[in-house]
């Protein structure tokens, strides 16, 4: 088993988002390609905010992404507890050793951490001219990443506030002394932090654990860090429509890391291979919903047919597009003729609602354009009576039986397919027509027809 360490440490605030995922993600993958353990940590002290609810949200979306924790909640551990709220007797036990080595001072009803080098305390008025001139050796932080970083902190800074809550930095680093992590892989909006933290595992004559500070993610726009608030940042959200989740692990992977190749779509266990800090971008990355949906697509076309219809079928019923009880054999049916079409599970509806429903919008677009080259209604009638008339209705024998009328006629058969298309499904586009007329069937078809025609 391998020494490295790793933690993810989110706050459960009701949401997971798609810069907690990718930086849990990537804590995973590093764990998983160096064999050693991934941690959960929660930061659980907002008592307003953080709710059994809000952890949920957070636990179910990191087990849809396949992101299983080795130590944490659940899954227990020798350095627990991993609830923040449940180690305050860890954290009085650290801060006595500071006070301890006189590092710590009280101010305004807070305890300050001292800086080295700074030999004064608050009140002293004698020396603030002095306190002006005193300057911390630049703190020296070899990031994984970001290469050599130099920071220096000049002020001294609270650990404790004045209603006896500990500040994120102090927590921060005695949890990850307690819990003897090697590596801290954060967003690169931490790396202002890293300087008071490197003091803090100095201060208590611990080495400091190896950081990695990964890009930040982009908005769609390119116009700022994505939040919560913007259109695709939710995990959640992913799932409820239906996107498959090693498509969307799979794009979050490469939100600021690539494998040196052109390659996108890769198995999880190539890139738990290929994972490693080297391949991890300085730049930012820019998120990007059209490229998820072109991956997942991939994805869906790669399912069996009956995974397909497995994962598809819930979301039609919700949909009110297919019924509890509609037949197994013309769902498959028509979720083959659908899936290469889908680029993800929540538009199933709209690409075919119509082989299920006779009540279906007719795209006026396209109605005008069919309507621009021929009457629709007069080639229909010169069709009907073969189709009423083919006792085989497969796509072979329609195939067939329409090329043999249009050539009587001096027509290409293609001059009869979009008005078919249009009177039986009101849209322009979808499957091949002809395995779509098939699977349809025959009474479902003339009957459409038909009406179209009035």
């Amino acid at each position: 088993m391998s020494q490295v360490r790793v933690r993810f440490a989110p706050s459960p605030t009701g949401f997971f988002h798609i810069g907690s995922a990718r930086t849990a993600l990537f804590n995973w993958l590093y764990a998983r390609h160096t064999g050693g353990t991934f941690v959960l940590r929660i930061e659980d002290t907002d008592k307003e905010r953080n709710t059994d609810e809000a952890l949920k949200v957070l636990l179910e979306g990191m087990r849809w992404l396949g992101l299983d924790w080795d130590e944490g909640p659940e899954a227990g551990g020798e350095y627990g507890p991993y609830f923040q709220s449940q180690r305050q007797a860890i954290y009085d036990e650290y801060l006595q050793k500071l006070v301890d080595a006189g590092r710590t001072y009280e101010k305004d009803g807070a305890i300050w951490f001292k800086l080295e080098g700074e030999r004064y305390t608050a009140y002293d008025e004698y020396l603030k001219a002095e306190i002006e001139k005193v300057k911390t050796q630049p703190v020296v932080i070899e990031d994984a990443v970001r290469g050599r970083v130099e920071r220096a902190e000049e002020k001294d800074f609270v650990l404790v506030r004045k209603d006896g809550s500990p500040v994120f930095h102090f927590v921060n680093v005695v949890d990850d002394i307690a819990m003897g992590i090697t590596h801290v892989i954060r967003g690169e909006d931490h790396l202002s932090n890293t300087s008071k933290h490197v003091e803090l595992f100095n201060a208590f004559g611990v080495e400091p654990p190896k950081f990695a500070h990964i890009p930040l993610i982009l908005k769609e726009e390119g116009s700022g860090k994505m939040s919560k608030r913007d259109k695709g940042a939710l995990i959640e959200e992913y799932e409820e429509r239906g996107f498959l989740a090693a498509a969307v692990r799979n794009y979050i992977s490469l939100l600021g890391w690539n494998p040196k190749d052109e390659r996108e779509k890769m198995e999880i266990g190539e890139i738990i291979d290929l994972f490693d800090f080297p391949g991890i971008n300085k730049g930012n990355s820019r998120f990007d919903e059209k490229k998820l949906s072109a991956l997942n697509a991939e994805y869906l076309r790669e399912l069996n047919l009956e995974s397909f219809t497995f994962l598809a079928r819930p979301l039609l019923n919700q949909a009110g597009v297919v019924a509890e009880d509609e037949d197994e054999d013309y769902l498959q049916a028509v979720l083959g003729l659908c899936q290469p079409k889908a680029r993800s599970l929540d538009t199933m509806s709209e690409l075919c609602a119509y082989f299920f429903q006779d009540e279906y919008t007719m795209d006026e677009k396209t109605g005008n354009k069919i309507a621009k080259k021929a009457d629709p209604k007069d080639l229909l009638a010169e069709v009907l009576p073969i189709l009423e008339s083919l006792d085989n209705f497969t796509a072979d024998a329609l195939k067939t039986s329409l090329e043999a009328h249009a050539e009587s006629k001096g027509q290409k058969v293609f001059a009869y397919f979009p008005s078919l298309r249009y009177s039986v499904s009101g849209q322009g586009g979808g499957p091949d027509l002809l395995p779509m007329l098939e699977v349809m069937g025959k009474e479902r078809v003339v009957s459409r027809i038909k009406r179209f025609i009035g």
